[in-house]
């Protein structure tokens, strides 16, 4: 498995809580501002979405590039951050 950033491992450290979508790695400001104006603005509602796809990788990819564009890397990123996130505490 490819290394983490310390976002991604502060991410997956902790309950969700109430945290800001911008926790989520891959995420930053200006996908964050995207995910926001789409009514995406917390965390867990992106879970909420990863959840309702079902956790299927392609099809999160596929809405996550649709919703703000996400390049590659931040879609793999945010992806396999939620994974782990669920396998920790779902």
């Amino acid at each position: 498995m490819s290394t983490t950033s310390q976002k991604h491992r502060n991410f997956v450290a902790e309950p969700m809580g109430d945290k800001p979508v911008t926790e989520l790695s891959g995420i930053g400001e200006t996908l964050g501002g995207r995910l926001c104006e789409s009514g995406f603005d917390k965390a867990y509602v992106v879970l909420g979405q990863f959840l309702v796809l079902k956790k299927d990788e392609e099809l999160f990819r596929d809405w996550l590039k649709e919703t703000t564009g996400a390049n590659a890397k931040q879609q793999g990123d945010c992806f396999n951050c939620l994974k782990e996130w669920c396998d920790s505490f779902l």
